[in-house]
Formats: structure tokens, sequence, C-alpha cells
């Protein structure tokens, strides 16, 4: 992949200044063979004044330019720019005729043909900076303007785009003009499609899947289609401006990179979200949550858009809290701020501790490369929490008010942060401004401690602050219940903002003290002496599953911070946990201990000890489900019984008979957990995946093959991986990942050993090569974390120092090298209590 010049903040603000863009027409021709498309665009905009400026395309070959029907030289193109010089002041015409290239990495316009059945499928991902992938554009948000697309298509496809598409007279398909836009939210989808359409309130909604998966969404279309109404409606209680787009499309295709990208009348989501496989209700919840969060996007992201990438966060921040609060409101789905807690909470903590932190509002986003680094658990996961909190502080009328308020000013345009915080400042007499500086202009974590006095036999609290940030947040009081000592009772939740202006008293002593009870606030907590206590015997005892799961954040955030044993909660776990009845809390806890904790943060010596209790936990999980009353639990044990198995033979038989004793039934998902387990513990061949692999001939399958194959305990195989992920480019992003995924297992340390070394210049040349999703997708998943040794961080930290990486590498490799130094921090103090 050639090095493109990035755009920095400057190129872009003299660039808004001197140009006004109008309308983009944009020819699409997708009949041109498999490796590229034709692309033909027509620009008119407004030079301010006389002066130079320029335009970006990637193509693969540009054959002619003309600017007000003069010839450009096509030769004049210097990386992913074409200049156009001397330009007068006035209106203007640009004209663009080039091939361009199919991707295989999710960028641009993605290319994939389903083994299932053949049929081929393309989709646009245009997100920051690849719309110069598919045409010519001045690429940058504040350059709103109206686009006009048609596509020529295969006889047999369906073209998707922004408005509502109809077959031409000629064939081709066309697209109603949208509104002014931003070019990187333009969108199509073109191929023969699978689709369910219906009506809401005048406008058509339609979902569209892969043929393949025709079945398994029809199962589900009429939940998706709920969700989906129940949010349009919500929304429009909650904002005053209608829906801004003639339509409204969700379309689910084949190896996207990101959960969904909010395209004005066309969400594209990855299609894992179509089940092939049973799943948990929580995972129904969490679709519900992506369209509900997509949805929130149609406003704040399209109708209102950031100026510059430095407030991306913003459109993040609204759609994921929004996201969260509407489906708990809309839907069926009552309680999803269980799962922020646990998951997307977490996400962002580890974020805020690292090097690489920064301010929900950074300030410094110089270019298009710095701002793509900002997509982490900072921006949506902490900047969803500042905003939650901040609706607690103004109230929910107030923060409402400020949204319409927004939207007022500065629909079909660009607004920024100062913008924002003006909008709310007008609907309260709080000082918005302030809250703002404290909360979205720093980083790092507070860390909230109660202090319990006593005197007279009555107590005080105060929240003792370590950190800069007010809180407003509910303290819960809970005392044992005198009918069932194994249950706690909430005696009340005590409002407090802190810093406080005195300590809160709270009569006699509770037996717990909660600080943060409803998670309202962004902070880590620690308990008091004899809190911890009742936490340690009483937890599984708490009512409410939100409350359970701030304690358990708590338990993992001390288990990070190397102030409790990893032993200590995995007993916890033990304890604890069979008697949870909350998903997102099982899930959490389980992916927590069976994951990190087991993988890093205990020694090799202690692994084999966990793994054997968190089998004893998943036995006694499953004991507890055979009524059939909890299938959802019932099958997060599955799922973990398998990844934790340290011999081979339970759930070889649970393949060979194709089902869990009880249940349930083995389906594809399960079917290719167990055989890559199998695979890790040497249990099966290339024989036994290649007849799985002809049982499941899906894409699925195939990733499932190639994540089986990797993690075979044969020098030939991690050779083959090896070489398909860092000297090969033919793996897509999704079977590039299905391999990393397999390669690296803790039982073949001595195996792959060799690959330590190898892994930072391979990943430094890839990332240079293939471009920033596959750099990613190498740190993340490539990274040797099972190599938990000073010899892999130092080896890591002279890469970073020493070694010429892409942006996107150097972040991703940074945030895997602290969690590293983490874990050995984390082992040091096992070793000195």
């Amino acid at each position: 992949m050639a090095c493109m010049s990035v755009l920095t903040r400057d190129e872009a603000q003299l660039r808004a200044q001197f140009l006004d863009v109008h309308r983009y027409t944009v020819d699409l021709d997708l009949t041109t063979g498999a490796e590229t498309f034709d692309s033909r665009t027509a620009i008119r905009f407004t030079a301010r004044a006389d002066g130079d400026t320029f335009v970006e395309l990637k193509p693969a070959e540009l054959r002619s330019v003309t600017l007000d029907g003069q010839p450009l030289d096509p030769e004049s193109l210097s990386e992913n720019r074409l200049p156009l010089k001397n330009l007068t002041a006035g209106e203007h015409e640009l004209r663009v005729d080039a091939a361009m290239r199919y991707s295989r990495t999710g960028e641009g316009m993605h290319r994939f043909t389903d083994p299932s059945d053949g049929e081929t499928y393309v989709y646009t991902q245009l997100f920051m900076d690849d719309v110069q992938r598919v045409f010519a554009a001045f690429d940058q948000p504040d350059l709103k303007a109206v686009f006009e697309v048609s596509v020529k298509a295969p006889e047999g496809w369906t073209v998707l785009a922004n408005g509502v598409t109809a077959r031409r007279d000629d064939g081709a398909w066309q697209a109603a003009p949208t509104p002014l836009i931003s070019t990187y939210l333009v969108a199509v989808a073109a191929g023969p499609w699978h689709s369910v359409r219906t009506e809401h309130r005048g406008l058509p909604f339609a979902l569209h899947c892969r043929r393949s998966l025709a079945p398994h969404l029809d199962t589900d279309a009429d939940e998706i289609l709920d969700v989906t109404r129940a949010c349009f409606d919500r929304y429009h209680e909650k904002f005053q401006e209608p829906y801004p787009f003639d339509s409204y499309d969700q379309a689910f295709v084949p190896e996207f990179n990101a959960g969904a990208m909010e395209n004005p009348g066309l969400v594209t989501f990855r299609d894992d979200f179509v089940y092939r496989s049973a799943v948990t209700d929580t995972e129904r919840q969490t679709r519900a949550m992506v369209i509900a969060h997509e949805m929130a996007h149609m406003w704040f992201g399209d109708l209102v858009t950031l100026k510059w990438w430095d407030d991306i966060w913003l459109n993040e921040s609204f759609a994921e809290y929004m996201g969260y609060q509407t489906t708990a409101e809309a839907t069926r789905f009552t309680d999803p701020w269980t799962e922020f807690g646990v998951t997307r909470k977490a996400w962002g903590y580890d974020a805020d501790q690292r090097p690489t932190t920064h301010p929900v509002a950074p300030e410094n986003v110089d270019d298009t490369a710095s701002a793509l680094l900002n997509f982490d658990g900072i921006s949506y996961a902490k900047g969803a929490s500042a905003l939650r909190q901040l609706a607690a502080w103004l109230g929910e009328k107030d923060f409402l008010a400020g949204i319409n308020t927004h939207f007022e000013r500065h629909k079909f345009s660009n607004a920024t942060l100062a913008d924002f915080i003006d909008s709310l400042a007008s609907a309260t007499d709080r000082d918005v401004h302030a809250w703002a500086d404290s909360w979205l202009r720093t980083t790092g974590v507070d860390t909230l401690t109660p202090v319990i006095a006593s005197a007279g036999g009555t107590c005080t609290l105060t929240a003792d602050r370590a950190g800069s940030r007010p809180h407003r947040l509910s303290a819960g009081l809970y005392d044992h219940d005198v009918a069932d000592e194994g249950r706690l009772v909430l005696r009340e939740r005590v409002g407090l903002d802190v810093p406080q202006s005195a300590p809160q008293p709270i009569g006699k002593r509770p037996a717990l003290v909660l600080l943060n009870d409803g998670d309202i606030t962004y902070a880590k907590l620690r308990f008091d002496a004899a809190s911890f206590e009742t936490v340690r015997t009483g937890l599984s005892g708490l009512p409410d599953p939100l409350t359970r799961a701030v304690v358990w954040n708590a338990l993992r955030d001390a288990v990070r911070d190397g102030e409790l044993p990893p032993a200590a909660y995995l007993d916890a776990a033990r304890a604890h946990l069979p008697y949870e009845t909350d998903l997102a809390v099982a899930q959490g806890v389980l992916a927590f201990a069976a994951g990190q904790l087991t993988e890093q943060y205990l020694t090799p010596g202690d692994r084999p000890a966990a793994l054997a209790t968190l089998t004893s936990l998943c036995r006694d999980l499953l004991r507890r489900t055979e009524d059939g009353d909890h299938p959802g639990l019932r099958l997060i044990a599955v799922r973990h019984l398998i990844s934790v198995a340290a011999h081979p033979e339970t759930i070889a038989a649970w393949l060979a008979d194709g089902t869990v004793p009880g249940g349930p039934e083995l389906d594809p998902e399960l079917r290719w957990r167990v055989l890559a387990r199998l695979a890790a513990l040497g249990a099966t061949d290339e024989d036994a995946i290649a007849a799985e692999l002809a049982r499941d001939p899906s894409a699925t399958g195939q990733e499932g093959a190639a994540r089986c194959r990797a993690a075979l305990p044969d020098p030939e195989a991690k050779r083959a991986a090896w070489e398909a992920m860092f000297v090969g480019d033919d793996l897509s992003n999704y079977l590039f990942t299905a391999t990393a995924q397999g390669f690296w297992q803790l039982e073949q340390a001595d195996l792959v050993r060799e690959y330590v070394p190898r892994f930072y210049p391979d990943a430094v040349a890839l990332a240079a090569r293939r471009g920033p999703a596959i750099a990613v997708a190498a740190g993340r998943w490539c990274f040797p974390a099972h190599a938990v040794d000073a010899e892999n961080l130092a080896l890591g930290e002279a890469c970073l120092r020493d070694g010429d990486l892409t942006p996107a590498l150097r972040r991703t490799l940074a945030d895997r090298l602290d969690d590293l130094s983490r874990a050995l921090r984390v082992r040091a103090g096992q070793r000195t209590e």
C-alpha cells in the first residue's frame, strides 16, 4: 500500500474558508471485473477567491480529469492529492474518471464472495478518509454537499444507497439526491440482497442481508423491526427535529470492521448480528442497543456533524449514551445499563489508565491519522458516562432542551464542542462550561473511597476522592436481612455531591456502603474494611444486578491495580457466580476471570488450579440450569467450560454426540468453539477440521477452520498460519483475525517461542503494506500477550522506540505493551505477598 498524505486540521480550515461545495454526481460501474470498478465524479463548487487547492482520490488508474471543461494532467496526482491550481473566484465543475480498487480489509469499497453459494456483495465504508478509495472528493466533514449517486450493477443485484433507489431505463440504479451530508457518510451497498421491507410513519423501512443468511434474518426480522420502530418513535418524542432522510435501511454486511456505521438512511451492521446460532438475551440486547445507537446518529452526527475530527467523541459518546438510554426506555430490554457497567465501562477505565489516554474532548487532533486513534473506550464508554453524569446533574428536561437547541441551530451543518456546550448552557443556569472543563478536558480515572466516622451511636459518610472531577452519585446503604442471612437489603440510597461540603449522616453503621450505587458517575471505587468483608461473603445477596455489576467492577479494578490478589477474585467468583441470575454480570465476570486474569495475571504455575476452579464453577451453573428455565446462563456456562477445558475428553464427547448432556445441542458456533479448543489441546487434526468445514462451508465456517488450523500444535501449521498473516496479503480482514486468534495458545508457549521476536518487525512491515484496519487487527490479535515476561516487554519497547511504525500500529502496540507491563506488576505483587 503506497503511503498517502493525511489531511491536517490547518489544511482543512484553509480549504473550508476557500471553498463552498454544492453537489457531487457520482457514477459507479460495478460490472468491470473482480479487482476494480469504474468511478466517474462531477463536483460543482465555488471558490470564494482566486487561489489553489486540491481534491483527494486513491485510484488504481486515473484516466482523465477536467476542470471547467479543460483537461488536467492525471500525472499531477501526488499520492492521494490532485492539485487544482489557479482557480478564479466563482463557480467551477471538476470531472474525474478513474478505476478504483476493491478492498478486502473493510475499507473503501469492500468486496466479498460468499463461500456458501458463490454470490458476491460489495459495500462502502468511507469513514474518516476512505471516500477517496471510491470517488474523488474534497474529503473533510465540514464541506457538506448534496450527493447524487448512480450505480451500474450486475443483473440480479439490488443497489442500496443513502436515499431511495430505483432502476433506470438503462439498467443502472439511481439514488435520490441526499440532503447536505459529509463525504464520509455517503454509502452504497450492492448485491443479490435478501430484503424484508415495511413502512413506518410513512417512510420505507427495510432490512437486508446476504441470501445465505435469509432464514436467520427472517427468524429475527420482527424483533429487529420492533426495536427499530420503538426507537424511532422514542427519538421523535425526545427530539423536536423530525428524522431528516427519506428512508431507513439497515444492511447486515459481511466482514465489517466496526459494529455498525451511521450512514444516513443506510445503516450498515456487521452481519454477525444476524444470528446463525443460539445467543443469550444479553446479545440480543446488544443488537438492540446498536440499532438505537446508530439511529441516534441520524440526528447527532448526520443532521449535525462535527466540524473537525477532534469532536468525533461527541458523535460517539452521544450515540452511546442515547443508545443505552433509549433501549432501556423503548424496548423490552429494560436493563442495558448493567451490561454497559460490566463491559463498556471496563473498556473505558482500562483505556483511561494507559499512557495513551487522552481527554474525552482532545484538543490536539492535528490530522486524520491522529483522529483515527481516538476511537477507543474513552470516546465511547467514558464519554457516554460523562454525558450520563451530565444528564443527572442538569436533569433530563434541561439536558434534552439543550440538545434540541443544538439541532435547531446547526441542522444540515457542522458544529464544535463549544457550540454544543453553548446550546446546553442556554437551557440551564448551571455552569456547563466549568463542568466541561472538569470532565471533558482532563484525563484519568478518579478513585472514590468511603470514610465512615462514628460518634454517639450514629455514623457519617464522606466520599474521599483521589482526583479532580465533581461527581453526583448515590451511596447505597445495605444491611443484612434478618430473615435470610445470605441476603442484603437496601436501607436507602443517599445522594452525594462530591466533594462534599460536610459529612453525610447515615445513622447506624450499614453492613455495606457502596459508592456510586446505580453507576451514574465514572470513577473507580474502593471499600472500607467492613464493607469489603460484606462483599466477600455476601456479594450474591445484593438484590439488584446493576449494584452487583458495580461491585464486580470494583473488584476487577482492584486486581488490575495490584490491590486484590487474582486468587481472591477467583474465590469470589467461585462463591457467588453460581447464584447469579443476570446474564451480563455472569458473562462479564467469567470473561475477565478466564481471560485477562487467568491468562496474564496468574503465573503459569497457578493457571491449572484456576482452570480447575473455573471448570467447577461452570459445572455448578450447568447443574443449576438443568431445568431449562435459564437457557442464557446455561449457554454462557457451556461456552466458558469449553474455553477453560484443560483436558479434551468431555468436550470431545460433546462434539461426537452433537449435544451437551441436558442441552443445548451443538450448533455451528459451539461446534467450532469445541474444535478450536481441541486443536489447542492437540486433540484433533486437519482431517477433522476439513470434515467440519464440509459440514459448515459458510463464511463463519471458513473463519472457524482458519482459527482451528492456526491453533494446531504443529510446527508446519504455525509456519503456514504465520506466512498467511505476515507474508501473503490474501487474507481478508476477518480471515486474518481468525487466524491470529488461533495462533497463540498458552499450552503451546514453547512451540511458538520463536515467533515472539518475529512479531515486531513483521507487524511493522504488514501495517505499512496493508493499512490501518489490518494494523489494528495485527496489534490486537497477533500480539504475543501470552508471553508475560521482561524479554517480550523489552522487544516491544524497542520496537516503539526504534521502529518506523504507522500511527495505527504504534497506538495499538503501545496499549498492548502497557497491558503487558501491568500484568508483570500484578504478578510481581503476588510474589511479594
